[in-house]
């Protein structure tokens, strides 16, 4: 009888709790303008605007449960080197994957990268609504863009583009 109350409690949470995930596909689904990008140091507590202060990018949710985001620092300018052109790939991140929602996370499994490491993997991202704003934050991880910072994690926010 025990079990019983227990499986029928797991049903009734799984059945409570389902609309709140359609409800965060729903309202996550679109595109949405990047406002800032800041990398915060796991080690000092820092906050850097690694792209600058005005960095460029969108995100884009479907239906489908697949995102697509691309970001680019300020002032980049057409490559004329070599060294241009590593310093283009240091100002930008973009990869596209599907994605699910668990709770306050998003976890996308990535299939195309800028980075080809991240090719095959789960990214996870914590994310929370403020109206027509999304923040999003990643976990903890090794910086590529200044390796010298140690862990990181990246604190994005957007908003609904019009």
């Amino acid at each position: 009888m025990f079990r019983l109350s227990r499986l029928a409690a797991l049903v009734l949470f799984v059945i409570a709790v389902q609309p709140c995930f359609a409800d965060d596909y729903a309202k996550t689904v679109g595109t949405w303008r990047l406002v800032s990008f800041e990398s915060e140091s796991q080690a000092t507590g820092e906050r850097e605007a690694v792209l600058g202060k005005n960095p460029t990018g969108y995100i884009i949710f479907t239906p489908e449960r697949r995102l697509m985001v691309i970001i680019t620092g300020e002032g980049r300018n057409a490559a004329k080197t070599d060294q241009d052109r590593a310093s283009l790939f240091k100002s930008m991140t973009a990869y596209t994957g599907v994605y699910r929602i668990e709770g306050d996370k998003r976890i996308t499994k990535v299939d195309v990268s800028w980075n080809p490491d991240w090719v095959g993997t789960d990214v996870v991202r914590f994310f929370r609504f403020d109206g027509e704003r999304l923040q999003i934050i990643s976990e903890w991880m090794q910086s590529v863009v200044r390796p010298e910072r140690g862990k990181v994690r990246a604190i994005l926010t957007w908003e609904r583009a019009k």
